[in-house]
């Protein structure tokens, strides 16, 4: 079985979704798997293919050209090398692909569908040009979260046939340094910590509110350090920690590297992660991989992936965020109870059992093309 993936994705080490890809193709290749990844641009040096994968990129660069490399040079590519799959890892398919040729696209969520207000105008218009053509091709449509597939069946009630659900895994972090490193970020209470980029999506400055809404005396016990790379309009989050009067109790470092984010998950009290919406939410994951509680949403994906190690909350209420937030912070034998569970929950999410499923579905979308193509 020859599998050819997408691999336009792999250009920003930092970008989430070429992490996934990246840590994919890595899982597959360990399975013993035939890999061959197509880019538009180089790869980040970042990434680490293994050998015996085969890279071809092009010198595609900027969003319409890239739209025109997936839709001319990458189903070109695919019919030379006579590849049996192209796995869309990320929403998008070629609209006309070689008959012969299984195809399989991936989706992690439907923010354009159910928080479109929270997406950049780009990224908007680009899911609702593309994602449906894909969702019409694939032979098989896997989905990140058994949330995501049951939305994209409401959603889409023609799909050829029942989504599966295939977990993706999640990288193993770094041995944590001490916690007195962290001082270097000017960390040096016990706090609450928030992973991920700074977007509306993350609903940032409902979590704010909540944490202006504690007493001084479980703020002075816990404060709130918010890990990530800046994404758009979250220009007033500083303004609204200002308002506040919270600049002393939250920290903002923006993007940090594996090893300060491992020492970060280690030393926290529990992971704020109120999102309004979530296709999976790597870091419950790797909260719950250092064995912390976690406090996220009561909608999308986050219950099914937080399993019972988790507090949920109504994320559009600053209030019930406050609420779960202050026990948290507060209550050890309430932290060590919601927590007791985190690390066996954790175990379900692994690369391997990821490349494992994938493979199934690869060979069933090859088996399907064939009697279609017949």
């Amino acid at each position: 079985m020859k599998i050819a993936i997408d691999g336009r994705n792999l250009r920003s080490p930092t970008d989430g979704i070429g992490r996934f890809v990246h840590n994919a193709i890595k899982a597959l290749a360990a399975q013993g798997a035939d890999v061959v990844v197509y880019a538009p641009d180089v790869v980040s040096e970042s990434y680490d293919i293994p050998p015996g994968v085969s890279v071809q990129s092009a010198g595609f660069t900027g969003p319409l050209a890239r739209i025109f490399w997936g839709q001319s040079v990458l189903p070109s590519l695919a019919r030379r090398n006579r590849v049996e799959v192209l796995w869309g890892p990320s929403h998008r398919l070629p609209f006309v692909l070689d008959s012969r040729i299984a195809r399989v696209v991936t989706i992690h969520d439907l923010v354009w569908r159910h928080a479109a207000r929270t997406m950049r105008t780009r990224t908007l218009m680009g899911e609702c040009l593309l994602m449906k053509p894909a969702l019409r091709t694939a032979d098989v449509v896997v989905a990140d979260s058994t949330a995501t597939a049951s939305a994209l069946m409401a959603e889409f009630p023609w799909l050829k046939s029942p989504v599966p659900t295939v977990f993706p895994g999640t990288a193993t972090l770094p041995t944590p340094g001490d916690v007195s490193s962290l001082e270097l970020l000017g960390i040096t209470r016990p706090y609450a910590l928030f992973v991920g980029t700074l977007e509306p999506r993350k609903n940032l400055a409902n979590l704010i509110r909540a944490f202006g809404l504690l007493s001084d005396g479980t703020r002075a016990g816990c404060d709130l350090v918010i890990v990530g790379g800046k994404g758009w309009k979250q220009t007033g989050l500083a303004d609204l920690v200002r308002a506040g009067g919270l600049e002393a109790n939250i920290k903002f470092t923006g993007f940090v590297d594996d090893g300060v984010l491992a020492t970060l998950y280690a030393n926290c009290l529990f992971l704020a992660m109120p999102s309004l919406y979530e296709g999976f939410g790597f870091p419950i994951v790797e909260a719950h991989s250092f064995g912390k509680p976690v406090l996220t949403s009561n909608t999308s994906s986050m219950p099914e992936v937080a399993g019972d190690s988790a507090v949920l909350v109504d994320p559009n209420d600053p209030v019930a965020i406050a609420n779960a937030f202050d026990r948290l912070s507060t209550d050890t034998e309430f932290r060590k109870r919601i927590a007791a569970g985190a690390l066996s929950n954790a175990g379900r999410f692994t690369w391997e059992n990821h490349a494992k499923g994938m493979l199934r579905i690869f060979e069933q979308a090859i088996g399907q093309r064939r009697k279609t193509s017949a």
